[in-house]
């Protein structure tokens, strides 16, 4: 009988510690101070009320509507074959560097063969597990949120 009183009396005293924690949380809950309301400006020239600012605008055109945009160079409503060609072009262009209208395996390889050539410190035409290592690429920032109180 001891025993269950003790096993009683310890379920007892777990159960008031699991709410005074609980309390504790739902406190330190409540002490986050509340963001400062923000002034939205009256088209009309009224004076300002406090409240939340509008949502900024969203493009109405479609994903495709845009991308059919950055296609058409000269905003005709139409693509030419030359237009679509044209991003083509210039990375062709970049890597023709004799200017030929060809492109050699050498030259469509320059990038890499460049990069071999910058990593190989002593220059035995083999890389080692260090040397490799600096040729992995470089990893771009993510880009940052602009928060914007227009």
């Amino acid at each position: 009988m001891l025993r269950f009183a003790a096993g009683a009396g310890a379920a007892l005293l777990l159960i008031l510690a699991g709410f005074f924690y609980w309390q504790s949380l739902a406190q330190r809950e409540d002490g986050i101070p509340r963001p400062p309301p923000q002034r939205i400006a009256q088209p009309d020239g009224e004076d300002d009320q406090e409240g939340p600012a509008p949502p900024p605008s969203a493009d109405s055109r479609t994903k495709e509507q845009r991308r059919f945009d950055r296609a058409d160079k000269d905003k005709n409503g139409r693509i030419t074959l030359a237009e679509l060609h044209q991003p083509r072009r210039r990375a062709f262009a970049r890597l023709d560097t004799n200017g030929d209208g060809r492109l050699s395996f050498e030259e469509w390889a320059i990038r890499t063969t460049t990069r071999f050539q910058e990593a190989d410190r002593n220059r035995d035409q083999q890389l080692t597990r260090d040397e490799y290592a600096t040729t992995a690429p470089r990893r771009r920032a993510p880009a940052r949120r602009q928060n914007c109180d227009c």
